[in-house]
């Protein structure tokens, strides 16, 4: 490839706009180990295996500044409530003029089993409250997310007597937890061909762990 080329492809990348990965769940203790909070356990674990720790910040957040496969990249968790995470990523993303297209959230989805994970562009909010909050707050559903299933309460032996409320909210069981934890090496080399090579090469790998 001609100097010329390479010159402008690596300006190009050195000028383009930031990207973040939020986390979705609750702040506190009590919701340390939910369902609900499965996007706060995945970006501590990328963090720790980054070797970078979590600030807090002014707009209600943890959040940490990295560079990733060459670009620049943040990762944050809102320590409102998960109906008010809306709030805080638009102020957080409004400051550092990131698009919402360079916005990569990552939450529980109770319509897929347990330990599945699914990497989509954009869609509704299927009844998660903290995508809706960034639906309207971000006034785009354009924004690429990662779903990482806990199955839904009366379906496939799932608590079938447990209000979904409670079941969101409830610690998983050690299985759960085991289960999300052998997921982690797919959803960080997930993550890294995403910024490297791609959605479409990070849908290949994430997509095909049912």
């Amino acid at each position: 490839m001609p100097f010329r080329i390479c010159f402008f492809r690596l300006l190009e990348r050195m000028v383009e706009s930031d990207h973040l990965i939020v986390g979705l769940g609750n702040p506190g203790d009590t919701y340390l180990n939910t369902r609900h909070n499965v996007g706060f356990i995945v970006v501590d674990e990328l963090a720790r295996r980054w070797g970078e720790d979590f600030s807090t910040g002014k707009w209600q957040t943890f959040f940490l500044r990295t560079t990733l496969y060459g670009r620049r990249v943040h990762l944050l968790k809102p320590t409102t409530y998960m109906n008010l995470s809306g709030q805080v990523v638009v102020r957080y993303a409004d400051f550092y003029k990131i698009p919402a297209g360079n916005i990569l959230v990552i939450h529980d989805d109770l319509d897929m089993a347990p330990g599945r994970l699914k990497l989509v562009n954009g869609g509704g909010a299927g009844g998660h409250n903290g995508i809706r909050s960034l639906i309207q707050y971000l006034s785009t559903s354009d924004f690429p997310r990662l779903k990482i299933g806990i199955g839904r309460p009366g379906k496939g032996g799932i608590h079938p007597d447990m209000a979904v409320e409670r079941f969101v909210l409830s610690p998983m069981t050690d299985d759960e937890r085991r289960l999300l934890d052998a997921r982690m090496d797919v959803i960080e080399e997930g993550v890294r061909l995403y910024y490297d090579k791609g959605s479409a090469s990070a849908m290949n790998l994430i997509n095909s762990v049912k």
